[in-house]
């Protein structure tokens, strides 16, 4: 048998350290095949749009920081979650049910949604004003969505495919809704002009908090092993540079300056690369 080229190792070994970042490989977890009984069809949008790892990661960082602005998710967090000491645990459920859902066998994609079903029956408590609060909320829920669809896709189109068309990303929305209508979330956008509405109007219940920011510079300064230091403070800028300003303003971030450009263009050049690795186009 003829050696490996160069090449084919490095690219081999560059997949091995990015799925051991989405995957617990110590605990025997391996990536999810795609599948061609999954809840989508091959090559659709949400297909697409989650297949691309870094416009994943910068969408996944964004999604979380505006979802710590709703308070009810935010108490959620801080009262049911060991965020502070395994941020990139959660960060890699997440990861997980995503990669599940989209590209799993639907018999999979739907036990993974029961399964997240039943934690959020079990996640409930009271607010620091002393109203209740419960993870099987639909208005909390349709934030978390909408936090997540418009930070996933907004990475995607910045990222990978600036002129991805409208009616494309409608589908995206559709496509996605079917995962968050059976997680109990209401109301669910079906496409771009409802996602704007729902965020518009759901920004009213947005909060300031302490919390809020101290989750935000967890998120920021979280250290994946295997990621190298410099790989996530990239992902970040740019996560922040994504954020709509009054997020930005509420989240005690400051708004990227110049030194935003070459984190763009590196982000940029990362996600060729890994491209690459994983034989996209």
């Amino acid at each position: 048998m003829p050696p490996t080229p160069l090449s084919e190792r490095l690219r081999l070994k560059l997949v091995e350290r990015v799925r051991g970042i989405f995957n617990d490989v110590e605990g025997g977890q391996k990536p999810v095949p795609p599948s061609d009984e999954a809840l989508f069809v091959k090559d659709t949008p949400i297909r697409m749009v989650h297949a691309d790892v870094v416009a994943m990661m910068v969408g996944g960082i964004r999604g979380l920081l505006l979802q710590m602005l709703h308070p009810h998710a935010l108490q959620g967090v801080i009262d049911h979650s060991n965020f502070r000491s395994d941020m990139h645990g959660r960060l890699r459920r997440t990861a997980r049910f995503i990669a599940v859902t989209t590209f799993g066998r639907r018999d999979d994609a739907m036990a993974a949604i029961e399964r997240v079903n039943r934690i959020h029956a079990q996640v409930d408590g009271t607010l620091p004003d002393g109203s209740p609060y419960s993870a099987t909320d639909p208005r909390t829920l349709a934030w978390v969505h909408v936090a997540e669809a418009t930070s996933f896709l907004a990475a995607y189109i910045r990222h990978v495919r600036p002129a991805m068309p409208g009616s494309d990303q409608d589908e995206y929305y559709r496509q996605f809704a079917v995962v968050a209508g059976a997680l109990g979330a209401d109301p669910v956008p079906e496409n771009r002009r409802e996602a704007e509405a729902i965020f518009r109007e759901m920004r009213a219940e947005l909060t300031s908090s302490p919390a809020a920011r101290e989750i935000a510079q967890l998120v920021l300064t979280q250290r994946p092993r295997g990621s190298p230091p410099a790989v996530q403070a990239m992902l970040g800028a740019e996560a922040v540079a994504l954020l709509p300003p009054f997020a930005r303003s509420m989240l005690g971030l400051e708004r990227p300056g110049l030194a935003a450009l070459p984190a763009r263009a590196a982000t940029w050049g990362m996600g060729k690369t890994l491209r690459w690795a994983f034989r996209q186009n």
